[in-house]
């Protein structure tokens, strides 16, 4: 990531703890909390999917999409926030995972293959 990247991943972070701060939540906002409220988001990712033929954007209406960007917008905070708790550094782990990702899916061996690293020889 570049460095503004992570300006930002900072900026965002001193923004969702501002906002935490001004409704004096911190005290709900324990990591088993935080991780419970970041699966329930995740999970309403899927809602505006659900009995789509293909699932792709172009099934999704104007409202639909911005609902999914709300969405989006509800688990990205919540990660930021979780992080934050737990003093990870999002940059850092995004970095140190992909590291670790490339040596159980090395592209030359799993190249348009979606089975999981276990499944291969």
């Amino acid at each position: 990531m570049s460095e503004h990247a992570v300006d930002v991943l900072g900026e965002l972070r001193d923004l969702v703890r501002e906002f935490v701060r001004e409704r004096d939540w911190e005290k709900f906002h324990t990591p088993k909390n935080l991780a419970v409220s970041l699966s329930v988001e995740a999970a309403e990712l899927l809602e505006p999917f659900q009995w789509l033929a293909t699932g792709e954007s172009g099934e999704l209406s104007a409202a639909k999409l911005e609902h999914v960007r709300h969405e989006v917008a509800d688990v990205f905070i919540y990660l930021i926030r979780f992080a934050d708790r737990l003093d990870i550094d999002l940059s850092s782990a995004v970095r140190e995972k992909i590291a670790l990702n490339r040596v159980k899916y090395p592209a030359e061996k799993v190249r348009g293959d979606a089975r999981k690293y276990t499944d291969y020889d």
